[in-house]
Parts: C-alpha cells; structure tokens; sequence
C-alpha cells in the first residue's frame, strides 16, 4: 500500500480520532444531537486539518522548534476563521447550529496533535492525506454517533422519519447522556471488531501517529526524544 493510502486507512480505522485515540471528545458529545449536525462538524474539522497540515508542512524547515506550537495555533487560526466565514455565507443553518464549536476548532487537540506527531516531521503530500485520512475518520465517527442518536431519540435520520409512527422516540438520546451511551456502545463494538482481528492473526493494537512508535507506549526514540530532547540547547543557550 502506497505511503498516500496508509494514512487515509490508519485515520479512517487504525488511528480513528474518536472510537481509538479518543480525541476531540467536547465537539463529539456536544453536537452531534443529529447526523446533519456530525456530518457538518466532521467535514469543517477534516478542512482545517488537512490545509493546516499541508502549510504546517510546507514551512516545517522554517519555523523554529521552540515556537512551534504558536506557529501552529496562527496557522490553524487563520483557516478556522475562514471555514467560519465561508459557513456564515452558504450554510447560515449549519453555522448557527454547531455555534461556538466551530471557533473551538482552534483548540481541539486533533488538529494540534497531528500537526505536531506528523505534519511538522513530514512532507507535505503524505501531510495532507493525513489530514484528510484523519478528518474522514473524525467525520465518520460524528456522523455514525449522530445517526444513531437521531434514530433512537427523533425517529428520524438526516431530518427524515422512517419509522412507523407506533415507534416512540428514546428521548434521552437527544440528551447529554445519550451521546455517552451512544459513543461507549460505538467503541464498545470497535474493540469487539479489534479482539476478533486480533485472534485471526491480524493485530491492529499499534498506535504509530506517523513516528513509527506505539504512541500509547512512546519511548525514549519517539516524540519526546525529537523535539524535547532537541530544545535543550535552546534553554542553555538562554541562559
């Protein structure tokens, strides 16, 4: 499988930011009270992740290390501002119903850990299928956890009722408890899947976000020892 591919497979199934690395948990409970809802915030977020990812790694060899994290937050910034106004201008609706989630993009940590594991170490194609892998992933993700909590708890799927009207609606799936319900039954069934795999001969436990470790077991080689290690001179050189 080509390098391209990898990373739309690891971001859509290995490294799913929702149902594996368990990323991004604010928007995910909070908005997706409908499929509409997890569809819209999944694509807005895979935007800013893959352009921000690609000029993350367009400029990696000129911004330095120890300013990295508020290069990133601008360069994040600056296209969260203008996926906002874009949303303003041709889907007002949409806007107003994922509200303040949208400017909070800024700060979610799927965005920032990619650019910082990933982004920043690589160059800019696999950068950008990164992001874009992991933006599908955090979409699908959304969009399955809003489909169920609409189905269960409006009797209806993309504001469509499908249901006979004998059916009544769970109303504590349109509620916060519900999307935790919905999201532990979600990665409930994910591990399921993991534990047949694995007893097939087919591990997929690994978490390697592009630097080739186990991110849940980092060693000394991993991140710690590429950019933390690194700016040890910077802090004698201050000195």
């Amino acid at each position: 499988m080509s390098r391209v591919g990898e990373r739309l497979i690891n971001g859509l199934v290995k490294e799913n930011p929702t149902f594996v690395l368990m990323l991004g948990m604010c928007p995910t409970l909070a908005v997706t009270t409908s499929a509409v809802n997890g569809l819209g915030m999944g694509l807005t977020t895979m935007a800013v992740l893959a352009m921000s990812n690609l000029f993350i790694s367009l400029l990696r060899k000129i911004i330095p290390n120890r300013v990295r994290i508020p290069a990133f937050i601008v360069i994040i910034a600056s296209f969260v501002t203008a996926v906002q106004l874009l949303l303003e201008g041709y889907l007002p609706s949409l806007n107003k119903s994922l509200g303040v989630y949208i400017p909070l993009i800024v700060v979610n940590c799927i965005i920032l850990g990619r650019a910082e594991s990933y982004a920043y170490s690589n160059p800019p194609l696999p950068s950008l299928f990164d992001g874009i892998g992991m933006g599908l992933g955090f979409t699908v993700a959304l969009t399955c956890i809003g489909a169920v909590r609409e189905i269960l708890g409006a009797g209806e799927i993309f504001g469509r009722s499908f249901l006979p009207d004998s059916f009544e609606p769970i109303r504590i799936f349109g509620q916060a408890p519900g999307a935790f319900f919905v999201l532990a039954s979600l990665v409930a069934l994910q591990n399921y899947v993991k534990k047949r795999l694995q007893r097939a001969g087919r591990p997929n436990d690994k978490i390697g976000s592009g630097c080739t470790e186990d991110c849940m077991n980092c060693s000394e080689t991993g991140c710690k020892k590429r950019f933390y290690d690194n700016s040890e001179p910077d802090k004698e050189e201050g000195r």
